[in-house]
């Protein structure tokens, strides 16, 4: 295989920090690399640079693309095409394509940047309120060309939704989405796929089926893949080598397997936890229902007559399939959405709050003291990391105290003293996807909330920072008393975190207990579809 990209030296500074630090790497044409390392190791910044549309004021060393051009048309492609004709009658010549020396509005830069597809992390950038098949279409108009309706199709088909072409971007599940996400970008015929951690807030069985159609389409288009994950199994199952990073560096390359291993290796253990004293009942839900009016089918009943109760200090997890209803309960417990039918209350000090009575007199005095970290989560972006925990949600506090308790609550959720000074004064994007995460949960935190409900924590989380949160929830628990409601899918970090669970399916909660006697109440089939290849 010729080689496709050479990256010699690269270096990218952002003031003190070096997020890469001499990275030497080749991919060849058509081959598939995984990159692994925990948050903030450099993946996405080696992602971003390797995409080049974006201009990094301290970047040294060179990101060579090998590629074929022709002169006539400008049309780019993978250098086995030097010396064929191209369709415009011109002839592909060999030239090298730096995007370190070259400026982003270069024409050569861009004409390879034209080719280059990417896939983000919790970033759909779909047209929320047009159909499907309007959104492929549209991908292809927006760099000034046109598709047909038949070639949109074909597309998704290719991606495994043409049933739901018709359907309103918005209206779409997560995994829906990414796979529309994919088709779009397809549609631009790219040499190369950039996908990074495109499934981090999918659950593992969504996540396998775009998994299967990124992999279905690298086969097919012969693109090349370059691919972030924290999962091992996509390591294994969709790339031919990968790289371990490392506080910016590459420690280690070679098989996806053992690379994969390594990593893991890294995370370490959690220490036996003793069981935890919880007080008297702080959450009781009754017979609580929710109901939906759907165009497509009818009465959807998210919700169906749910119950528990939750201890004052207790860990509580809410688990079960995709579409079982655990964020719409959890929506119900903290007052975003009032029950259709059904009691939910919540202990403020003496008094039981009634949660389906609107107004200050009502569920109002209880939604101040619980916070909600949603697994679609923002952060002001124009804001810096203090900024974001402190005064751009309400939180005044002069200077110095809103320094310390901002690095008390980033100590708390995983970050270490140092690393908590340093991003201090950085802006969201300078951050990898798990630090903004974990910024985003010290947010909920760092206004003492009594309840704390976290809806899929871990997605976007590698073994080694799940670790450092599990750890972070613990100690918040045991400091401060606090009270958490956490819905996951991963079964791991449930038991490693919760002290008493409840399975969801169907809307119903079917079984409460401790977390092994509800891993064993889940049939075969839903822990292949929570665990995917884990089980």
């Amino acid at each position: 295989m010729a080689a496709f990209i050479d990256i010699k030296n690269l270096t990218v500074r952002f003031g003190d920090v070096e997020p890469l630090r001499n990275i030497n790497l080749t991919i060849n044409e058509g081959e598939s690399v995984g990159i692994l390392g925990r948050s903030g190791s450099g993946k996405s910044v080696l992602m971003h640079v390797l995409r080049g549309v974006e201009s990094f004021p301290d970047i040294s060393g060179s990101v060579l693309y090998h590629v074929a051009r022709c002169k006539k048309c400008r049309h780019v492609e993978l250098p086995s095409h030097s010396g064929e004709k191209c369709p415009c009658g011109g002839f592909f010549e060999p030239i090298d394509v730096d995007f370190v020396s070259l400026n982003i509005n270069d024409p050569l830069r861009r004409d390879v940047v034209r080719r280059i597809a990417i896939m983000l992390q919790r970033t759909f950038a779909l047209y929320g309120d047009e159909r499907v098949i309007v959104n492929v279409m549209r991908a292809v108009e927006e760099s000034g060309g046109s598709i047909s309706v038949h070639r949109a199709a074909d597309l998704l088909d290719e991606v495994n939704m043409s049933h739901r072409m018709m359907h309103v971007a918005r209206e779409l599940s997560g995994g829906e989405k990414q796979r529309v996400v994919l088709a779009r970008q397809l549609a631009k015929s790219p040499m190369l796929l950039l996908a990074d951690e495109p499934t981090g807030t999918l659950d593992p069985a969504t996540a396998e089926v775009v998994h299967e159609s990124i992999k279905r389409a690298v086969e097919d288009f012969n693109m090349t893949l370059i691919i972030t994950s924290h999962w091992e199994d996509v390591m294994i199952d969709l790339t031919d080598r990968a790289i371990l990073l490392d506080q910016g560096e590459i420690k280690f390359e070679g098989d996806p397997g053992k690379v994969a291993g390594t990593f893991l290796s890294m995370a370490g253990e959690l220490s036996k936890r003793e069981r935890a004293k919880v007080g008297e009942p702080i959450i009781r839900v009754q017979n609580a229902s929710k109901r939906y009016i759907s165009l497509d089918r009818g009465v959807v009943k998210a919700v169906d007559s749910a119950s528990f109760e939750t201890y004052e200090g207790e860990i509580f997890g809410v688990v079960g399939v995709s579409g079982g209803g655990k964020t719409t309960l959890s929506r119900l417990v903290g007052g975003l959405i009032t029950p259709t039918l059904g009691n939910i209350s919540v202990r403020v000090g003496d008094d039981w709050v009634d949660m389906t009575v609107l107004g200050v007199e009502g569920r109002g005095r209880a939604t101040k003291y619980i916070g909600i970290l949603h697994q679609e989560y923002t952060l002001y972006p124009s804001r810096s990391v203090i900024e974001n925990l402190t005064e751009s949600i309400g939180l005044a506090l002069p200077f110095e105290l809103a320094e310390r308790k901002a690095i008390h609550t980033l100590e708390t959720v995983g970050f270490s003293e140092e690393r908590s000074e340093s991003i201090l004064n950085k802006m969201p994007d300078e951050l990898s996807e798990g630090e903004r995460h974990r910024v985003a949960l010290a947010q909920v935190l760092i206004k003492e909330p009594s309840i704390i409900i976290l809806d899929e924590p871990t997605g976007t989380m590698d073994a080694i920072t799940k670790i450092d949160v599990t750890k972070s929830i613990l100690n918040a628990r045991e400091e401060l008393g606090q009270t958490f409601i956490i819905v996951s899918h991963d079964m791991d970090f449930v038991k490693n975190v919760c002290d008493r669970a409840m399975l969801m399916r169907n809307g119903k909660s079917v079984f409460t207990g401790g977390p092994d006697e509800v891993l064993a109440k889940i049939t075969e089939e839903e822990q292949r579809e929570m665990m995917g290849s884990q089980v």
